[in-house]
């Protein structure tokens, strides 16, 4: 995922929880997520920029819907970025508990 901004790195997150995902709903994942609204001028640019990567595909299944899908590229960005993560997250970051005392 080199090259992409972290905003970006949600939106494929976000894209591939949700399989073939319209635009709105990318948008109010993200708000949701980030307590903040989304505009369409910070999400479209993103969203084509991640389509020129090569990482996700646009369809329009009618006339007023673009519906984005991660590429198998993108799926294999996301496993590559995930086995990064993990070498420096541990299981008690990822959970609710405090960590252990020294």
């Amino acid at each position: 995922m080199n090259g992409l901004t972290g905003f970006q790195r949600d939106i494929l997150y976000v894209i591939a929880g949700l399989a073939d995902t319209p635009a709105l709903e990318i948008k109010e994942e993200l708000q949701g997520a980030n307590e903040m609204e989304i505009t369409q001028d910070r999400l479209y640019p993103c969203l084509h920029r991640l389509i020129e990567k090569g990482f996700i595909e646009e369809g329009t299944p009618d006339e007023s819907t673009d519906m984005y899908t991660l590429t198998e590229q993108g799926k294999r960005e996301i496993a590559t970025q995930r086995k990064w993560e993990n070498k420096y997250l541990t299981e008690e970051l990822l959970t609710d508990r405090p960590p252990a005392e020294l």
